[in-house]
């Protein structure tokens, strides 16, 4: 395993192992290696986990640089000293690495006002396999000057370029946090509860809305809609007047079972795994109808993920979404991304500009890149 200790570093071990054709695996702390495609065998093996340097913090900015390999919860906690915070929630947060949460573009709850990776990006040096590293982006929040090539590493499981550094817009913590739940036994109550919410003048943090059997995981019954708001106290008080009703619970606990309940859900089911789907605010009902098993839906942006204790049987048949986690045995004969888009085409060609030679993570990108 190489562990290069720099961006530099990282490049030339990319250029040393792809220079006479040598298949790559790239990786931070291995958190995920359960979701997307399978970690296909590779003859060199490089790791960006040396790579932890806070190279830039500007608090007064709400802008920071940091390498690759930082560990997602020391950057949180650096963070968290001045009252600030990258708010993308993923899963595996304890033992993650920046540069893999950006990879595999994780989020979490709040990712319906905060938006996604793409969203809190602004900067990014990524090595080739030709052994360049590329700035993409910069120090500024607002950067328009050329194409943004970073945002292509986002989300692509390594199987571009690695990605060395990233720089993020910070936001400041809210002055207060509070959680409110609304518990039912129809999932109609819920929806309806949902679209109340979303069409009134409140913006929460996040609006989750679980079914039965994850309720149950998480010490709550029934159909039920989490939400996290935050603000002053004159702020949280209007919440709770409007949302009159609703149980106010311990937040911290509450979303942090929610953030982890991937790693949770996999630990006691090794042979479980997760569809992800992907659909409008009202076709949220019939993802969480169709599952059979614990699900968790991002309410308010229509992303529902879904929970199969079996997985290799389950998961198979859950056509509609990609399956994000599945046991690495039986990836093989999964298909994980049943339905990529039309533009797909343009996805393999940006993966034959980058690597032609097909040595970067091979089927890392659910099989099919």
């Amino acid at each position: 395993m190489i562990e290069p200790r720099s961006p530099e570093e990282l490049a030339d071990a990319l250029a040393s192992a792809a220079g006479p054709g040598r298949t790559i695996q790239l990786c931070g702390a291995s958190t995920k290696n359960a979701m997307g495609g399978p970690v296909a065998p590779a003859e060199t093996s490089v790791t960006t986990r040396a790579m932890k340097r806070v190279l830039q913090y500007e608090p007064s900015d709400l802008t920071i640089s940091v390498e690759a390999g930082l560990p997602w919860a020391e950057l949180t906690s650096l963070l968290a000293q001045n009252r600030q915070m990258v708010p993308l929630d993923p899963p595996f947060a304890d033992e993650a690495t920046v540069g893999g949460v950006i990879a595999t573009n994780s989020s979490g709850p709040r990712r319906r006002l905060y938006g996604t990776a793409r969203d809190v990006v602004i900067g990014m040096k990524f090595a080739t396999l030709e052994g360049k590293l590329v700035q993409s982006g910069g120090m500024v929040v607002k950067n328009v000057a050329g194409l943004d090539m970073g945002k292509l590493m986002i989300g692509s499981f390594g199987t571009l370029a690695a990605i060395g550094v990233v720089n993020f817009k910070l936001a400041p913590m809210p002055e207060q946090i509070r959680t409110f739940v609304f518990s039912y036994s129809s999932l109609e109550d819920a929806m309806a509860t949902r679209d109340r919410i979303l069409q009134s003048v409140l913006q929460p943090a996040a609006i989750d809305l679980v079914n039965p059997a994850a309720a149950s995981r998480l010490g709550l019954s029934g159909y039920c809609v989490v939400l996290q708001v935050g603000g002053t106290e004159a702020l949280l008080n209007r919440y709770g007047r409007e949302l009159a009703g609703a149980e106010r619970i311990e937040s911290d606990s509450m979303w942090t079972a929610i953030r982890e309940f991937v790693p949770t859900f996999l630990r006691e089911y090794p042979d479980g795994a997760v569809t992800r789907l992907s659909t409008t605010l009202s076709g949220v009902r019939d993802a969480l109808k169709s599952a059979a098993g614990p699900a968790i839906s991002r309410a308010g942006t229509g992303v529902t993920y879904v929970y199969h204790m079996d997985g290799a049987k389950a998961a198979v048949g859950a056509h509609k979404g990609a399956i994000e986690f599945a046991p690495e045995r039986a990836k093989a004969s999964m298909t994980l991304w049943p339905d990529p888009g039309s533009d797909f085409p343009i996805m393999q060609k940006i993966k034959a500009l980058f690597d032609p030679g097909h040595l970067l993570n091979r089927g890392r990108l659910y099989g099919r890149i």
